[in-house]
C-alpha cells in the first residue's frame, strides 16, 4: 500500500508536469549557494541608489534599474560567501574603525542627518560597511596580492608606446575632488558619501578644504569624498592636461593652475558640474621622457598593474559566479510565461 501511494504522488506531479512546478520562496528576490535575498532588500538598496532621480522613470525603467540593483546584490552575496570560506570577513574592529572613519568629519547631527537623507540606519551603514570590507580582504588576497609587474614587462610596454611619452607640449598633471549639489548614483566613493543640495555640497568642499590644509592626503580625501565617478576611484587623477586643453576649458581655470606649483592645492572653485579642489602634481614641458626616468617607470608600472587588477578582479568574478548556484526568481517573474512581476 505504501509503494501504491509513492507511485501516485509520483504520477500526480507528472500528470500534468505542471501541477508541481516549485514555487518561489516568499518575498525572495534571489537565492545564492540557498541564502536569500529578500526582496526588502532589494528595494532599500533601490531607494539607496536611485531615490534622487529628477524625473519618475516609466515602470520598465524601475524594472531594469532594480534588475541592476539586484545583480550587484548577488555578486556581492558570492564575493561574500567566497571571504566567508576563506576566513577573511571584516572583524567587529575593522567595522568600527570604518565606522568612526566615516563619523569624523561630522558633528552627531550632521552624520545622522547624512544616514536620514540614505534611508539608512547606523546597522544598515555597519553591515553595508562588513561587506565592502570582507570583499576587499577578498580581492587583496585572492588578486591583488599575486600582480607582479616586472622590469621587463615594463620595458616592453615603453618601448611600444614610446611616442605617448614624447610630449608636443606643456603639461600639467592633476588631481581633482569634486562635490556636485545633485547626487549621482553612479558615484561609488570609499565613504559612499553624497551632497544632496548646494547647501551641503558647500560645507562639504569648505571641509574637505580645511583637512586638506591640516595636512591630510589629498588622494585619499578623494577616494573617500569625491563625487566624480571617473576619478575618485583613482585618487582623483586626471592624468595629464596640456596647457592648450586648459586653456580651451576656462582661460580663468588655465591662470589658477599654471600659478600652483607641483605639491599645490587650489582653494574651492565653483564650476558647471559643482565645487572642486584641483591639485598640480607635476609640470612637464614638452620634449621625450625616457625609460630611465623614475616617474616614467611609475607610471608605465601603475597602468600595468591596474589594467592587470581589473582583468583579474573581471575574470574572478565570472568564475566565481559560474561555480555559485543563482536562482533569481525577480528576473524570472519579469519573463512572460515564467511568472508575474513582483
Amino acid at each position: 500500500m505504501r509503494s501504491f501511494s509513492v507511485f501516485l504522488a509520483l504520477a500526480a506531479c507528472l500528470t500534468p508536469f505542471s501541477s508541481c512546478k516549485k514555487s518561489p520562496p516568499a518575498n525572495v528576490a534571489a537565492l545564492v549557494n540557498n541564502r536569500p535575498i529578500t526582496y526588502e532588500e532589494l528595494e532599500k538598496q533601490y531607494r539607496l541608489q536611485f531615490y534622487s532621480q529628477a524625473n519618475r522613470p516609466s515602470d520598465d525603467q524601475v524594472l531594469i534599474q532594480k534588475l541592476e540593483v539586484l545583480r550587484i546584490l548577488i555578486d556581492n552575496e558570492v564575493m561574500l560567501q567566497r571571504a566567508e570560506k576563506l576566513g577573511l570577513m571584516a572583524t567587529d574592529s575593522d567595522v568600527e574603525a570604518k565606522f568612526n572613519e566615516m563619523k569624523a568629519p561630522y558633528t552627531q547631527e550632521e552624520f545622522q542627518k547624512q544616514l536620514d537623507a540614505r534611508k539608512m540606519t547606523v546597522d544598515d551603514l555597519k553591515a553595508q560597511l562588513r561587506r565592502e570590507l570582507s570583499i576587499q580582504k577578498l580581492m587583496n588576497k585572492e588578486i591583488t596580492s599575486h600582480i607582479n609587474i616586472t622590469d621587463k614587462d615594463i620595458t616592453e610596454f615603453y618601448n611600444a608606446n614610446k611616442a605617448a611619452f614624447n610630449l608636443a607640449e606643456a603639461q600639467v598633471h592633476l588631481a581633482q575632488i569634486l562635490v556636485t549639489p545633485h547626487p549621482d548614483p553612479n558615484v561609488r566613493n570609499l565613504k559612499n558619501d553624497k551632497a544632496q543640495n548646494d547647501e551641503q555640497a558647500q560645507k562639504k568642499i569648505q571641509m574637505i578644504a580645511g583637512r586638506i590644509q591640516q595636512g591630510e592626503d589629498f588622494a585619499l580625501l578623494a577616494q573617500n569624498y569625491s563625487e566624480d565617478p571617473n576619478t575618485a576611484p583613482n585618487g582623483g587623477d586626471l592624468g595629464f592636461i596640456s596647457e592648450s586643453q586648459l586653456e580651451q576649458a576656462n582661460a580663468e581655470l588655465r591662470k589658477l593652475v599654471m600659478s600652483l606649483q607641483p605639491g599645490q592645492c587650489s582653494r574651492p572653485i565653483k564650476t558647471q558640474e559643482g565645487y572642486r579642489i584641483l591639485k598640480v602634481i607635476s609640470k612637464e614641458p614638452a620634449g621625450q621622457r625616457e625609460l630611465n626616468d623614475p616617474r616614467v617607470r611609475q607610471s608605465v608600472r601603475e597602468q600595468l598593474l591596474n589594467r592587470k587588477d581589473q582583468l583579474l578582479k573581471a575574470a574572478y568574478y565570472e568564475v566565481a559566479r559560474n561555480e555559485a548556484k543563482v536562482q533569481n526568481f525577480f528576473a524570472q517573474s519579469i519573463v512572460p510565461g515564467l511568472g508575474g512581476k513582483k
